[in-house]
C-alpha cells in the first residue's frame, strides 16, 4: 500500500509529525491510525466475502472477465507474439534485439569514427602510404546536411504566393 513511500517520505513525515503532536502524543496517533487503516482492511474484505457469499456462482462469472481484462492490460506486442507464437519462449526475441543493439552500437562507433577524424593519403612518389604516415582531413567549412532546393530570394522579391494554398 505505501509502496511508493520511501525512506526520505517516512522520516519527513515522522519529523512534521513529531513538531505537530509532540512526543508524548505521537505513539498514539501513530497506532490509532494503523488500527484504523487494520479495520479498513477488515471492512473492505468483509464487504468481499459479504457480496461473495450473496452472489454465489455469480460472483466467479463477473470476476473471470475482469481478470481477463486485466490480464490484456500488460500484453504487449512482443508478449503477445511470445505468448501465442513462441509458446511463452521469448529467447529469440531476446536474441534479435540483442544482434539489433550491438549493430546499432557498432554503426554508431564507426561514424563516431568516421566523424572525428577521416584519413586521407599523404601523396608520396615513392610508395603507397601507410597508415601511420595519414592524416586527418580537415573540411574547409561547413558541410550543408541537405541540398538546397530553391535559390534564395534576392532583396526586394516577393515570395511566391499560391491562392489555391491560402
Amino acid at each position: 500500500m505505501f509502496s511508493n513511500l520511501g525512506m526520505g517520505e517516512i522520516l519527513m513525515l515522522v519529523v512534521v509529525g513529531l513538531v505537530i503532536l509532540g512526543p508524548e502524543r505521537l505513539p498514539g496517533a501513530v497506532n490509532w491510525f494503523f488500527t484504523a487503516l487494520r479495520q479498513v482492511r477488515d471492512y473492505a474484505t468483509g464487504a468481499t466475502q459479504q457480496l461473495k457469499d450473496e452472489m454465489g456462482g455469480d460472483f466467479d462469472s463477473i470476476r473471470e472477465p475482469l481478470q481477463q481484462i486485466q490480464n490484456l492490460r500488460g500484453m504487449t506486442p512482443t508478449a503477445i507474439v511470445t505468448k501465442h507464437l513462441l509458446n511463452g519462449d521469448d529467447s529469440v526475441i531476446r536474441e534479435m534485439s540483442d544482434q539489433v543493439r550491438s549493430t546499432a552500437d557498432a554503426l554508431n562507433l564507426r561514424k563516431a569514427v568516421d566523424a572525428a577524424a577521416p584519413i586521407a593519403p599523404v601523396a608520396s612518389l615513392d610508395t603507397t602510404p601507410s597508415l601511420e604516415q595519414a592524416q586527418p582531413v580537415v573540411p574547409a567549412g561547413p558541410t550543408p546536411t541537405m541540398p538546397r532546393m530553391h535559390k534564395p530570394l534576392a532583396p526586394e522579391e516577393r515570395p511566391p504566393f499560391d491562392v489555391d494554398a491560402t
